[in-house]
């Protein structure tokens, strides 16, 4: 399979997934079923991201040549391990090796079956001979290369377990937000998107602000209203709960619009159903001391804009390890 029909197929699963007919919302609907944070409204807009910025025949046509990708299938394998905190969220590492003419062995997450094994049945459906080149399997093995994704506890297993194999392990990252006090309405609703959306579970959802001394939280907590269906929501409804109990009982100070708390907290890593903030007195040292190995993303003025954390192009890669790059460079391992 030479790279012109590799990208051939990546364009046709694109326009797969911007459909919107029965069968998707089907899919969607079983996806939620075995996974209650994955709303069906949720799974469509992820997939529709990725199509609009990692499926189309000009992107993968300017990344295949950017990396001098090889026309010819590469006779090699890599393992996935994937994680399943959002939807489609492994999609990428499956597009890039499969650009890339590599075969692919892939752990799909237990909270994400449903829809990485729908998107492989497409991809047979195209070309049946990608059966060749992608499988689902339970345990990897005999793979020359592996990308895993998972905590920062898992990632010490799989540091273990594939020392002697060439390899990206990811760990726990998160994204936070730097403000200044001049965000208007529109931009604290996009703000607001960047915090909640996907409930927060994903490495680019912001769970930590950095903002001035004096801040106005009103207009956020009012923008981040957008989201007050989520009480409605069992599961984060349950954490809401629980987080505001646990700030009653120790006496700590919050603010809340009864559908997300907001605590002061030096940790960038937040809770479900928590957004930690922390004062900063300079807008020059506003990141000092903050461990960046562990931030997905910052977004703010002059940094990545406020509505854009969840809409990573083909080439923002994870942790900021460049994928394609590990890639080529197996060629010659």
């Amino acid at each position: 399979m030479n790279l012109s029909k590799r990208i051939e197929l990546l364009v046709g699963l694109g326009e797969y997934l911007k459909r919107n007919d029965e069968e998707m919302e089907a899919i969607r609907h079983r996806a939620w079923a075995e996974n209650k944070w994955f709303l069906p409204a949720y799974s469509q807009l992820s997939g529709l991201n990725l199509a609009n910025a990692m499926l189309q025949e000009d992107l993968l046509v300017n990344l295949a040549a950017k990396y001098r990708v090889p026309d010819a299938k590469i006779d090699k394998t890599v393992g996935l391990i994937m994680a399943g905190n959002i939807p489609y969220v492994g999609l990428q590492d499956l597009i890039l090796v499969f650009l890339a003419g590599y075969n692919q062995r892939i752990k799909a997450s237990s909270k994400d079956s449903v829809l990485i094994n729908h998107l492989l049945d497409c991809l047979y459906q195209l070309d049946p001979a990608v059966r060749d080149n992608i499988r689902l399997e339970d345990m990897l093995r005999g793979c020359d290369a592996y990308i895993a994704t998972g905590s920062d506890n898992s990632a010490r297993y799989f540091e273990q377990y594939f020392a002697k194999y060439p390899h990206i392990i990811r760990k726990n990252r998160t994204s936070i937000a730097i403000l200044d006090g001049t965000e208007n309405e529109k931009e604290l609703g996009e703000l607001a998107d960047d915090i909640q959306l996907y409930f927060g579970l994903g490495c680019r959802n912001v769970t930590q602000l950095f903002v001035p001394k004096d801040y106005d939280f009103v207009p956020l907590l009012n923008a981040l209203r957008k989201y007050d269906h989520y009480r409605e929501h069992d599961k984060y409804k349950n954490n809401l709960d629980y987080q505001l109990t646990i700030a009653i009982m120790n006496n700590r100070f919050y603010m809340t619009n009864d559908s997300i708390v907001l605590v002061e907290n030096e940790s960038p890593f937040s809770p479900i159903s928590q957004l930690h903030y922390r004062f900063y007195e300079s807008a020059e040292t506003v990141l000092n001391g903050v461990d960046m190995e562990k931030i997905q993303c910052v977004v703010g003025h002059g940094q990545i804009p406020f509505g854009k954390s969840q809409h990573p192009g083909i080439m923002d890669y994870a942790d900021g390890v460049d994928t394609m790059e590990f890639l080529m460079g197996l060629r010659n391992c």
